[in-house]
């Protein structure tokens, strides 16, 4: 595989591979607070997350990574991420699925997530770019990922067909090899920023 399918351990948060144990803590997890009822948004429900897992599950046995996020503090699943659309040949992935539950938005567990991510993606991996996509409309998410350093590449129009029928833009984002040490140096001197307070 051209990425390792591995534990991610940083001093926030702690990427475990997703397995089906995850299931419930990750349905306690999206309860806290209502993310999956936005329109723009792909977050699962609660009764949906058996089957969320499962297919990310599947999508890793390709080399998609899937993993649930926990919270080194207080010890709790507290969302997921993963690699998908990975391009071996290419030597790039994209980075999404990532979804929060409420209580640790805006805080060390992303910023650190992202750092453990795109190092294992560039640092281990050797990979030369990743890709962020969101729906045009999601400006929560676009507003993240443009504070990690990714520049925007451009929007796909009606690029995919929504669950209530509706038509996505998707904005894509991308960070490049060569982009990677300034991203860097900016994700730990933000970690560091909430080490201090």
């Amino acid at each position: 595989m051209f990425i390792e399918a591995k534990p991610l351990q940083g001093q926030y948060v702690k990427l475990e591979l997703l397995t089906t144990a995850h299931i419930e803590p990750l349905a306690a997890a999206v309860s806290d607070g209502e993310s999956w009822r936005l329109w723009y948004a792909s977050v699962p429900t609660p009764a949906s997350m058996a089957h969320y897992v499962e297919q990310a599950m599947v999508a890793a046995q390709t080399g998609n990574i899937a993993y649930a996020v926990r919270d080194n503090c207080s010890g709790d699943i507290v969302g997921t991420t993963r690699f998908y659309d990975v391009q071996a040949a290419h030597k790039r992935a994209c980075i999404g699925y990532t979804w929060y539950a409420d209580r640790v938005r805006r805080s060390a567990i992303n910023t650190e997530s992202k750092l453990l991510l795109l190092n294992h993606l560039f640092t281990s991996s050797g990979a030369i770019a990743v890709e962020f996509r969101t729906h045009y409309f999601n400006h929560t998410s676009r507003q993240a990922i443009e504070r990690l350093g990714a520049k925007l590449d451009g929007i796909l129009r009606s690029h995919q067909i929504m669950g209530d029928g509706s038509l996505r833009d998707t904005a894509v984002y991308s960070i490049v090899a060569a982009e990677w040490p300034a991203v860097r140096n900016n994700l730990q001197a933000r970690l560091h920023a909430y080490t201090r307070s």
